[in-house]
């Protein structure tokens, strides 16, 4: 038979035995142990084993005893105490139970007229404690190999030998289901000692031991340790695979604390705007979309699906949901699905690129598509300033696609979201967006809505707090892992609205439009970037450390402008500007450029793109974007026919 087998076979009998059934073992292990300590205290005494006569002289003796130490170890209990919990609990009643025995021994010899010394009974009574003490460390050890050796057994280690850390390692020792393999400290004078039967190791062993020993998960037992510090070990040893947790606070044990990762409490995104939200300031423009067929691309991004949420509350007829990533996609249909039962708006998801004339086409026309809201956008500033191509041929071509479509099919509504990054833009993404605007100034002016032509708009925002890219995600993904918080400068400002604010504006100002319109909000006074990162830090409970405070928390780290960063946006490029029947939604007015200008600028662009010539197109940029910032643009080689049409 198999050493694996026989562990089976053990493990299910241990599994299986009813509670008292090992109990009434314990005791039968109490009573048994009488004869044995007889017996090995006469050898200690005499240094000989006892004759046989002896022994057939004293039988009754040891069955007397042999009863009153079943009896008396039902009465004290026991044999209900748990083998892990012996040493704690029932260790001092075992020494009650051996003397008592010793004195019924000693008492028995007196009736018996045998006049034995004292001192028998005595070296009887600790040789009988001795063997039944260590006959239950034997049983433990062995449950503990059964328990070990089973498959579903937790191995871990202990990041922190001090006191908690030894109190921890004791508790798991009782433990069955958990086994503690090593300890961990950072504290060199602790590394390669012993502690409760465990050898201390530096944290660079970690990966060593999770290879060699099976690790399964780490306990960190440090709780004087800031959180911040707590965090950073965490996100080390979580980066290696390991499963992380904390060993609770006395406060948490009480009730009043949460687990390390449940300490960061949520933010509001709200509170960093540095006014009062608008939500309730902005009428809901439903009448504008009731009943009407919508088309929203971009619906699965953060902007883009907000809209989704806002539009079916107006009771448009029918939302399109067009999107690039399936993924994307999928989720916004799944969370549309109920709403627009409830509000009975058809949903119609589809799968495609805005690029694709065909596809959109196909999409406005086979849905009868009434109003366009153009969401999609690649917007992250690194990314595009890395890779212009797909940047322009994305927010400036696949703009131009899904307008040029929109004015074919006689759909009465565009709406672009834009952003303030393109003004006197400073980064290509920047860039794009503004030679976007472009494109929809220029058919707004070749668009009579009076005679049934498309009203083309644009709306104009700052970043969007928790949109994807937007920082404070960032902050608080930083923040959780223990900083430091990564600022590019010190001075950087930004203007800042919620998701729900910028999609609320969108539709509010879609009923203010009458063609070729670029409307912005009155958004407050910019926020301070690093204030921002400090009031971020504050809210998660923790302390900013710097020189006023080098024992503090979480450091913010400036890395420097990124190439394409501004330290201040605007929303304006000119200095004119008009109300709009809401007060806190204004209306820039703004030079466009000719209709043969934007003809030549989508021919040469387009040929770049074709190309994959990244210096074509930063030379675009400078030759059409006025006002731009962006440093080191190429000219321009060969400049294009004034006379092709777009």
């Amino acid at each position: 038979m198999s050493l694996n087998t026989v562990h089976g076979l053990l493990l299910r009998i241990v599994s299986m035995l009813p509670r008292k059934a090992k109990q009434t073992f314990i005791i039968a292990l109490d009573v048994m142990m009488v004869p044995v300590a007889l017996v090995l205290s006469h050898a200690l005494l005499q240094n000989s084993l006892p004759t046989t006569e002896s022994l057939s002289q004293s039988w009754m003796a040891v069955a007397i005893l042999m009863t009153v130490a079943g009896l008396l170890c039902s009465a004290m209990g026991i044999h209900k105490v748990q083998l892990k919990a012996y040493e704690t609990r029932a260790f001092g009643m075992t020494v009650v139970h051996a003397l008592v025995i010793g004195a019924v021994a000693l008492l028995l010899d007196r009736l018996a007229g045998f006049d034995s010394p004292a001192s028998n009974s005595i070296v009887f009574a600790f040789v009988y404690l001795g063997i039944c003490a260590g006959s239950r460390y034997v049983l433990l050890q062995g449950l503990h190999w059964i328990y070990r050796s089973s498959s579903d057994r937790v191995r871990v280690v202990i990041y922190g030998a001090g006191r908690t850390g030894k109190q921890l390692a004791a508790a798991l020792n009782t433990d069955e289901t958990i086994v503690p393999i090593a300890f961990v400290d950072d504290n060199a004078g602790m590394q390669s000692t012993i502690v409760q039967g465990l050898r201390v190791y530096s944290p660079i062993a970690i990966s060593s031991l999770v290879k060699e020993k099976r690790v399964d998960r780490v306990l960190l037992a440090m709780p004087s340790l800031s959180r911040a510090r707590l965090a950073q070990i965490s996100a080390r040893l979580e980066d290696m695979g390991l499963n992380v947790e904390s060993l609770p606070s006395f406060a948490q044990l009480a009730g009043n604390g949460a687990r390390l990762v449940e300490q960061l409490r949520p933010v509001s995104p709200g509170d960093f705007l540095g006014r009062e939200p608008l939500d309730r300031e902005l009428t809901n423009g439903a009448e504008t979309y009731a009943g009407k067929s919508v088309l929203i691309t971009g619906a699965g991004g953060s902007i883009g699906s907000e809209l989704c949420r806002q539009l079916i509350t107006t009771k448009p007829r029918r939302l399109v949901l067009m999107e690039l990533s399936e993924l994307a996609l999928y989720n916004i249909d799944q969370e549309l699905g109920a709403l627009g039962r409830r509000h009975g708006v058809e949903i119609v998801p589809c799968l495609g690129s805005v690029r694709d004339a065909p596809v959109v086409r196909k999409v406005i026309e086979d849905h009868a598509v009434e109003i366009v809201l153009h969401a999609a956008a690649y917007k992250h500033v690194p990314i595009v300033e890395r890779d212009p191509v797909p940047g322009f041929a994305n927010n400036v071509l696949g703009t131009q696609v899904v307008a040029q479509a929109a004015l074919d099919a006689g759909v009465g509504q565009f709406i672009l979201i834009s952003t303030d990054k393109a003004v006197r833009p400073k980064n290509m993404m920047g860039a794009s967006k503004r030679l976007a605007e472009l494109v929809i100034q220029d058919l707004a002016s070749r668009s009579d809505p009076s005679q049934g032509g498309t009203i083309f708009s644009m709306v104009r925002f700052g970043n969007v707090i928790g949109s994807s890219g937007s920082v404070i995600p960032l902050f608080e993904e930083q923040i959780a892992r223990g900083g430091p918080v990564t600022l590019t400068h010190r001075d950087v400002t930004r203007y800042f609205m919620t998701i729900p604010e910028a999609a609320r504006l969108v539709l509010v100002s879609g009923t203010f439009a009458h063609g070729g319109d670029v409307f912005v909000l009155d958004m407050g006074d910019p926020v301070s970037i690093y204030d921002l990162a400090r009031q971020m830090i504050s809210a998660a409970n923790y302390t900013v450390r710097d020189e006023d405070n080098p024992n503090g928390d979480i450091e913010i780290v400036l890395t420097g402008l990124r190439p394409g960063e501004k330290l201040q946006e605007e929303l304006l490029i000119g200095t004119g500007q008009t109300t709009t029947p809401h007060p806190k939604i204004l209306q820039a007015q703004e030079i466009r450029l000719s209709e043969i200008e934007v003809a030549a600028c989508l021919k040469s662009l387009r040929g770049a793109i074709a190309e994959a010539n990244n210096t074509a197109i930063r030379a675009i940029v400078g030759r059409w974007v006025e006002g731009n910032q962006i440093e080191g643009l190429p000219e321009l080689v060969e400049q294009p026919e004034q006379t092709e049409q777009a």
